[in-house]
């Protein structure tokens, strides 16, 4: 009914984290206090961007979904569940347990690749001085 929404509000949240992460990564460039194991790293602004990307990418899919089977209409209060208070018990219960889990698992998976890319680089980074 509703458990798009869950996953959207952890994307907002998480872009506001990524825009505040761009700005101190800025500032480190700018300084030059970086070294040389978080430059053989992907910057974590870009690691939040991909997160933000699967959070609205499976928000977006799941609100066309609800949009399919008519759980959202166009006309107020376009969500068909907020019409009836016994059906916005249930779209409150399904938000805590499929948005909640679907929010959960996305982020999992985010953090795993995350730890995939760093090993990647750092084994690139190892092959490159190994190589010089």
């Amino acid at each position: 009914m509703a458990c798009f929404a869950v996953s959207a509000a952890e994307a907002l949240v998480v872009k506001g984290i990524e825009k505040h992460q761009e700005k101190i990564e800025k500032a480190q460039i700018e300084s030059g206090s970086l070294d040389n194991v978080e430059v053989s790293k992907v910057p974590l602004s870009i690691k939040l961007k991909w997160l933000t990307w699967m959070l609205w990418g499976g928000s977006i899919l799941l609100a066309f979904e609800h949009v399919w089977h008519g759980e959202i209409v166009p006309f107020f209060p376009f969500l068909t569940a907020m019409s009836n208070p016994a059906d916005a018990a249930a779209m409150f219960r399904e938000m805590a347990t499929v948005g909640v889990t679907m929010a959960v698992i996305i982020t999992a998976v985010w953090f795993v690749m995350c730890k995939v890319s760093d090993a990647i680089m750092a084994k690139d980074s190892e092959t490159a001085v190994q190589e010089s």
